[in-house]
């Protein structure tokens, strides 16, 4: 039996005392207690004045993406009752006000990094100094999915909902295309700079959501003519290449990093999901398999490296934060990877959790559960949680558990009016009722 986590409520905050690790709990237990401590360090380590995701804890950078993560986090700890409905509303009225009265935003696209109390840019480089459209995107994937969640009918999920509707409309996604000069989107676009680092969102990469909010726009929608000769127009868009006897529709060498897909699919379900394209259940499914069989074959020798060791990813390693690949890859396990293919290889990332739990967290166990990762081949062991895979974890496992992102996000109008334009077909979209001859 797992016993309670101590903690007080404390100015709408939850404060974690102590985790306790209960030795070899069933699948549930498991579940159950990686997910809450997931989610509590994703609560408490918001900034305290914008409420935004902190880019490291303590920080006063907050992170733009990794915010609407934390939003769909932050709905699944309300599902879960691990925290009260109406302080989950009233942080992330918080954290609306902070970014409709406070933060930069240009043309209502939102810069990656921002000061969490002054709402001012935070460059990244020189010519990144501006709005970012696919970290505003993931931060809409959460706020749409947050409106579409917070539906009673009281003072402050009402407001919550005016307030992110109020963001939503002002967001000009078609500015992105050039200003409609370009049959494309392009990522960054800045006062100093225009857009010049010219990073068009060609497809299969991290953009996908992009494309799907900017063709659900209410008010600055793009053609879907933007979606096909764009993304879909990428070179590395169509895959033609088998990788361990898997063939999946989409992608370059390997596919690329599991979290050019995992990013938009927190949210988008994948299940039943289909465009001229691709079967998007599939496409995951392959690409996972496609890394799983990778690490089973270890060409480059990682100790450690099994059934029960892997899940490459972007997160933390002995040299510091890194987006691994197939291609790309020093031997660091990232559980948030293996955590994320539950919903798709539910028997393997299973085996894998107890293992890392059960024979691992002596090295691995923190205040907030499980570290981000770990490298037997270096012998090091994360002491470091990242906020973006915390939410991940959280989310997945709910997905896995009961569909709840993937079943609120679906049910938004807007989305399921840009995914139809788009040409996507889905069992959560409603099929058009034909029209009946008197």
């Amino acid at each position: 039996m797992l016993k309670p986590l101590l903690c007080f409520i404390f100015s709408g905050l939850l404060i974690v005392l102590h985790a306790q690790r209960p030795k070899n709990p069933s699948d549930t237990a498991l579940l159950n207690l990686i997910q809450e401590q997931s989610f509590l360090y994703t609560w408490n380590q918001a900034h305290p004045v914008s409420g935004m995701a902190r880019e490291k804890a303590g920080s006063d950078t907050v992170n733009t993406g990794a915010s609407g993560f934390s939003v769909l986090a932050t709905i699944v700890g309300v599902e879960r009752k691990w925290v009260k409905r109406d302080s989950a509303a009233l942080k992330l009225i918080r954290m609306t006000r902070f970014l409709y009265q406070q933060a930069t935003a240009y043309h209502g696209i939102f810069p990656r990094q921002m000061n969490g109390i002054t709402g001012q840019l935070v460059a990244t480089s020189r010519k990144d100094d501006g709005s970012d459209l696919v970290e505003t995107a993931y931060l809409f994937e959460g706020l749409l999915c947050a409106r579409e969640y917070f539906n009673q009918n009281t003072r402050a999920e009402s407001d919550l909902r005016n307030r992110i509707t109020a963001l939503w409309n002002e967001a000009e996604w078609n500015f992105h295309t050039k200003d409609g000069a370009k049959e494309v989107l392009y990522r960054n676009w800045s006062p100093n700079n225009g857009f010049g680092t010219n990073a068009e969102l060609r497809g299969w990469k991290e953009g996908l959501m992009t494309y799907i909010l900017a063709a659900a726009s209410p008010q600055y929608s793009i053609p879907a003519n933007v979606y096909h000769k764009g993304w879909a127009a990428g070179p590395d868009f169509k895959n033609t290449k088998s990788y361990f006897n898997i063939k999946p529709a989409l992608g370059g060498n390997y596919v690329g990093p599991l979290n050019w897909f995992r990013y938009p699919f927190m949210a988008l379900n994948p299940k039943g999901l289909k465009d001229i394209y691709a079967d998007y259940w599939q496409q995951h499914k392959k690409h996972l398999l496609i890394h799983y069989n990778y690490v089973l074959e270890n060409p480059r020798q990682f100790m450690g490296y099994d059934s029960l060791n892997w899940g490459i990813g972007a997160g933390d390693s002995y040299r510091g934060f890194r987006n691994a690949s197939p291609l790309a890859d020093d031997g660091t396990i990232t559980i948030a990877a293996t955590v994320a293919a539950l919903p798709y290889m539910p028997k393997e990332a299973m085996a894998t959790l107890h293992h890392i739990y059960n024979n691992l967290g002596d090295s691995l166990w923190g205040k907030y559960g499980l570290y981000d990762g770990y490298n037997q081949t270096q012998g090091w062991y994360s002491k470091n949680y990242i906020v973006s895979n915390e939410a991940i974890i959280a989310v997945m496992i709910e997905n896995y558990r009961s569909g709840l992102i993937w079943n609120t996000f679906m049910q938004i109008p807007e989305i399921r009016t840009g995914l139809k334009k788009l040409g996507f077909n889905s069992p959560s979209i409603p099929a058009e009722k034909s029209a009946v001859k008197k």
